[in-house]
């Protein structure tokens, strides 16, 4: 597992501690315990506790835990029943909208990492100042199926616009690329990967999954073809000339730019 790009996220109901417990040994990069969808209200307080008991320790496998919107009755007593425990290793925060919700959380909760989604019109439109918020938000992403239901968008291409503005938002801000939402039909594995295929040609790197038998499906889509591994280590001997910017036999041309992109392909290409 390549502890810088991480590929596969997978979701977890925070009120089935069993379902948890198989997440974690799924060969996932990140598990995420949910507290918000995958919970019903009357959940909501046995999850929490079920939740921060598996936290009370250190896990191999990195933990972030989806807490409810901040604005919902149930957000306080998340944050507060998992910050700081030993095994959580990151907040997502569902439906932000605003840098201030960022900061406000971030000044409550110390150094814990913080990935925001935007979930809404408002939210994709704030993607950038989302990103900058502060220094303690490590990464944003789309959270599509809400997305999906405030633009009024049938066809999965509608989706376009705001997964490029979200990619963007995420370089212009220093932050890794962020990754796909989750495909939510668990039994159409050509489907997922013709999307993740998709996703990759936008710039998404990894995806969130909802079933384990999702998680080999992203992996490949993501890892770079053998062909890929060839050009990158190609680019790196052409750039440690020293020569400075220079074309390649194949007419493509080597600088900074494309030395970064070759490294980031071969640090993920040792993952076979």
């Amino acid at each position: 597992m390549t502890a810088a790009f991480p590929l596969t996220w997978l979701y977890a109901p925070g009120d089935r501690p069993d379902v948890v417990a198989k997440a974690l040994t799924s060969g996932a990069d990140v598990v995420v315990i949910d507290l918000e969808d995958a919970v019903a209200p009357d959940r909501k307080a046995y999850a929490r506790a079920a939740t921060a008991d598996l936290l009370g320790d250190p896990s191999p496998v990195r933990v972030q835990v989806r807490v409810n919107a901040l604005d919902s009755p149930w957000a306080e007593q998340d944050i507060a029943a998992v910050v700081p425990s030993p095994g959580l290793s990151g907040l997502r925060l569902p439906k932000v909208t605003s840098a201030a919700e960022v900061i406000r959380l971030a000044r409550r909760t110390g150094p814990t990492d913080l990935y925001a989604l935007l979930e809404t019109a408002l939210g994709v439109e704030q993607a950038y100042t989302v990103a900058t918020a502060h220094p303690s938000l490590r990464g944003i992403a789309l959270g599509e199926a809400d997305l999906r239901a405030d633009l009024g968008v049938r066809d999965d291409t509608g989706l376009d616009w705001s997964r490029s503005r979200v990619i963007v938002a995420a370089r212009a801000g220093g932050l890794p690329p962020p990754a796909q939402s989750v495909h939510p039909d668990i039994r159409d594995l050509e489907g997922l990967a013709a999307s993740c295929a998709h996703g990759r040609a936008l710039g998404f790197l990894g995806r969130a999954a909802i079933h384990p038998r999702q998680l080999p499906v992203i992996e490949r889509a993501y890892l770079p073809t053998e062909e890929e591994a060839e050009q990158a280590e190609t680019i790196l001997k052409a750039a440690a000339t020293g020569q400075g910017a220079q074309a390649l036999p194949d007419g493509s041309f080597v600088d900074a730019a494309v030395v970064t992109a070759a490294q980031r392909t071969l640090s993920l290409a040792r993952r076979r």
